[in-house]
């Protein structure tokens, strides 16, 4: 139900060229580049200690340095490669991440992490000190998101082993981030900081028995809530595809109808994650252009992210020329690395651009949002529901010197005019607003964000 911060880590591939070179005797000779040393990815606070044998990933702070992974091994990383461009720089680049990944060789290269300056302890104030520090040095919305995180760096001094994790807990929980967490799995610890506020969102019109305190309240709304569009909407014919992420069928002769519910997973191997997306996508729109449809409804609320050049690449059967769609930057030092921008380009055999209600509600979140930045501004698209939950940055992990580990939002979105909907979300307009879960819908076993798309579909005719 809720978002999982660990769901959206980097990927890594390794590629290792040659480079040739002139002797002063102008004799060619052939060097064979190593990419063997440390290099650092210093947006990300990562460091890649690439040696024979047995390569280790790290994450680095101004206070200190931890080991996120001792037997780095990158070729179980699909989806990212690392190109050598020159003997001090490294690019990532990935088919489904929108951004390259910077990486540039550390001329010390024990400069960051020295054996006797890497981190292994559960010392609470060594580890407070830690966490404490990756937040000041690479998370990007305290203004944002109205905290003055300098504050509470004194709180150091009260941390005991028995009150650490309520006391970071409690700073995490102000951010009001869903791309904020913490994970302590053998301790049986996990935060959620963003789970308060969207609770309080997805209770706002709900009362008694159906109001959500845990996991199991949740799915048994949306159960309901799935099995009344299946049957009543559908009359329980509809198609799927085999990883269950989209759903598609007709509502009467013309409307038709897309449950979006993940941006990944659509593939076992992550290699091939576009190429059986659109394989699903071409079954789809054929669908629709069989069915001769005019009108259609895509449904994101129960979406909670995942990559977002796979959100590209649904967008981009809905759009009839390219647009720019999103840029994107990191926190870097008290700066952001260089923007980049995206853009949607049509698709395929078959591009829809005829009237299109879009469905949003807070569960809407991450590259699902990033899907809203790229449709939100056609003519022909009416956001219908309520604002998405306002988490766009893919999530930085790192890990503490006990074990835990920490996500957080370190880059910052913005849509093609260049504005930011962190914390806010993209929504639609009031006569619009229609909430998730409701009492009167649970009641009267309706979805009165399908009506509501049903309605202002109908009245275009």
């Amino acid at each position: 139900m809720i978002l999982d911060f660990l769901k959206r880590c980097f990927l890594w591939l390794i590629l290792v060229g040659l480079i040739g070179c002139q002797s002063d005797d102008d004799t060619p000779i052939v060097v064979e580049e190593t990419i063997n040393g440390f290099w650092l990815a210093a947006d990300k606070g990562y460091i890649i200690e690439f040696k024979d044998g047995q390569d280790v990933m790290y994450n680095v702070n101004a206070f200190g340095c931890s080991i996120l992974d001792e037997d780095f091994k990158a070729e179980e990383f699909a989806g990212l490669t690392l190109d050598m461009v020159n003997t001090n720089e490294l690019i990532g680049t990935s088919e489904l991440i929108a951004s390259d990944i910077k990486f540039t060789r550390l001329e010390n290269q024990n400069e960051f992490c020295l054996p006797d300056q890497i981190s292994k302890t559960e010392d609470p104030k060594v580890n407070f000190d830690h966490f404490w520090n990756i937040f000041n040095d690479y998370y990007a919305f305290f203004e944002t998101r109205n905290v003055d995180w300098s504050q509470y760096q004194s709180l150091r001094e009260q941390v005991t082993s028995e009150n650490f994790y309520e006391i970071i807990g409690e700073l995490v929980l102000l951010l009001n981030d869903g791309h904020v967490a913490i994970d302590d799995e053998e301790n049986n610890i996990g935060i959620d900081a963003g789970l308060r506020g969207l609770l309080e969102r997805l209770n706002a019109s709900l009362s008694g028995d159906l109001i959500i305190d845990s996991g199991e309240d949740y799915d048994r709304l949306y159960n309901q809530r799935l099995e009344v569009i299946a049957l009543k909407y559908f009359g329980g014919e509809f198609e799927i595809d085999q990883s269950e992420n989209i759903a598609w069928g007709l509502m009467g002769s013309t409307i038709g109808y897309v449950n979006i519910l993940g941006m990944e997973g659509y593939s076992a191997d992550e290699s091939t994650e576009l190429q059986t997306l659109n394989i699903v996508l071409d079954k789809m729109m054929d669908d629709f252009r069989n069915a001769e449809i005019s009108k259609l409804i895509i449904d994101t609320r129960f979406n909670g992210g995942g990559y977002d050049m796979v959100s590209v690449e649904i967008a981009s059967r809905f759009v009839e020329q390219g647009q720019p769609a999103f840029s994107k930057k990191a926190r870097l030092g008290n700066g952001f690395t260089e923007s980049t921008s995206i853009s949607v380009t049509p698709k395929g055999d078959f591009q829809f651009t005829g009237d299109i209600v879009l469905l949003t509600s807070p569960l809407t979140a991450s590259a699902a949002e990033i899907f809203t930045l790229c449709l939100k501004d056609l003519p022909y698209v009416t956001i219908v529901g309520d604002n998405t939950n306002g988490v766009f940055s893919d999530i930085l992990v790192h890990v503490l010197p006990n074990g835990a580990l920490i996500g957080l939002s370190n880059e910052v979105y913005s849509d093609a005019q260049g504005v930011v909907y962190e914390a806010v979300g993209v929504g639609p307009i009031e006569e619009n607003r229609v909430p998730l879960f409701s009492n009167a819908d649970f009641v009267e076993e309706k979805d009165s964000g399908i009506d509501k798309a049903i309605e202002l579909l109908s009245a275009n005719n």
